[in-house]
This record gives structure tokens, sequence and C-alpha cells, in this order.
């Protein structure tokens, strides 16, 4: 089995300019995350669920998919947001149309026709590189890299029953740690155990319920001392200025270290899957 070349379409003539840039950004993601050098190996299971599955499949369109976006933090406010996928029947096509976040947080993102997997993996993953880079003043072609290679390489795939409305269901789960094995770790040590989660189930619409990133966090669902959760989305934290890399000095924390003395950072961002709301009357 060859490794999946996914790709969008041309958008309408409407915003076509606007939008080419932006299905350029996410054909990159798809490219790195799917294609490179390891092409000639068998595809992994995690690739098969996150690149090769018809997540929209059963979906009954028109329908909403939506779903909570919750950041947690000790470095950064926290905020609580909602991320909508239109889904509609064209000629026989299901067409997807992604509204990632809302207000100044928001991404604008292409939509899709002929979709097949669910466009809120690559939503999520895309800003998920946005704020590593944001972050760490790293690439974004190495973070793309790290994470294809963990889910071609070494993810774990697991069964794990979920509660979606009131009822258990069963489902898998895709975790990565990108950064752990990295021969470059030392320039991003902070982020060394982050995990990547991806859970999965036929049972719920859209077929992915949840996706996860964790740093430093417990794991136990309970927000990090000193964090406070918005229920309204809050203003966006500005992102800062782009600035030529400083000379490491002794004792000063370069981009993706920590500062001498100073507590580890806790950021966990989780998007769960919360309703379908169907067409109007």
């Amino acid at each position: 089995m060859s490794r999946p070349s996914p790709c969008f379409p041309a958008a309408g003539r409407a915003g076509q300019l606007r939008a080419a840039a932006l299905r350029g950004g996410i054909l990159a993601i798809l490219g790195a995350l799917s294609i490179g050098s390891v092409a000639a190996q068998p595809v992994s299971p995690a690739e098969v669920l996150l690149f090769e599955t018809d997540h929209l499949a059963r979906m009954k369109a028109p329908a909403t998919l939506v779903y909570e976006f919750r950041k947690l933090s000790n470095v950064e406010p926290a905020f609580t947001d909602s991320v909508q996928l239109d889904v509609s029947n064209n000629k026989g096509q299901v067409h997807a149309a992604l509204h990632f976040l809302s207000g100044a947080r928001q991404r604008d993102l292409p939509e899709v026709d002929d979709a097949h997997g669910n466009p809120v993996l690559l939503g999520f993953l895309e800003h998920d590189i946005a704020e590593m880079k944001r972050l760490t003043g790293g690439s974004v072609t190495y973070f793309r890299k790290r994470i294809r290679l963990a889910l071609a390489t070494s993810a774990q795939v697991t069964p794990q029953r979920i509660t979606y409305q009131g009822k258990t269901v069963e489902g898998q789960a895709v975790r990565i740690q990108p950064y752990m094995d990295d021969p470059l770790r030392a320039r991003f040590e902070i982020y060394t155990r982050k995990t990547y989660t991806f859970v999965f189930s036929d049972a719920v619409p859209g077929g992915v319920y949840q996706v996860r990133t964790s740093l430093a966090n417990a794991g136990d669902g309970r927000p990090p001392p000193g964090t406070v959760v918005a229920r309204t989305a809050a203003p966006a934290v500005a992102a800062p200025k782009a600035a030529t890399p400083a000379v490491a000095q002794p004792g000063v924390a370069q981009p993706g270290q920590a500062a001498p003395g100073a507590a580890p950072p806790v950021i966990d961002e989780t998007l769960t899957l919360v309703k379908v709301v169907g067409p109007k009357r």
C-alpha cells in the first residue's frame, strides 16, 4: 500500500486568490504529514486512521458538527472556544466547510468538495504547528516532519471506550510523542514529552471524537494550578514579531528551553465533539 496523497480541489471564484494561498498551506501540511522520505514503507495503522479513513461516510447531510476547543495553560491566558464543521451534499458529493475558532482567533480554511477525511484533523494540526512556531521560534517544516515520522514509525494505536451523549461506545486512540527521540531535542527540551492523542470512533458523527495535545500535564483533566478557564472567547494573544535569532548565552533560556529556575510550562489543548446540529425546519 502506498502512502496517501490527499488534496483539496479548487475553490470557487469568490475569494479564489485567498483560498489558493490557504489551500497551499494545507497542502503543505498534508504533503509533510503523509508523503516524504518514508514513502517506500507500508502505511501505518495510525496513518490509515488519520488519512485513509472516510470519516464522513456515515454523515447525514446537511448537518453541522460542533466541537469545543479548550486551552489550559500556566504561561498564557486560557480560553474555551468553538469549532464548527458544516457538511452538505452537493451533486452526490460531500461538501465540508470548517470554521476553526472564532473572533480574533478564527482561522479561515478553504472549503472542501468531495470530502472524505474529517477536516478538523488538519485544522487542529495547522493550529498546533503555528503555535509551536510562535512559542519556540522553530521551523514549521521541522514540526511537520516530526509529526509525520511519529505517525509513520512510532504511533501507539489502542482500543478506547468513549462516552458520547450519555452512551459508551467503542473507539481507537492514536498517541504520538514526536519530539521524544528527536536528535535535536536539546533545542526544544521543554517540549520533548509533548503528547498528541487522536480519538476515533465509527459510532460518533464525523468519526473524530477528540484531538488533544498535552505538555507537562498529569492527564487527569484538571486545570493546572493558577489556570482560569474562560467560557467565552477571550482576546487572542498577539504573536510576537519575528526577530533575529539571539546568540545563546550562559544562564539565559533560548526558545524552547526553560528559563533558569522557572517552572516548566503547562499547555493543554483539547478539541472534543459536543453535538450535531441538523438543518432548521
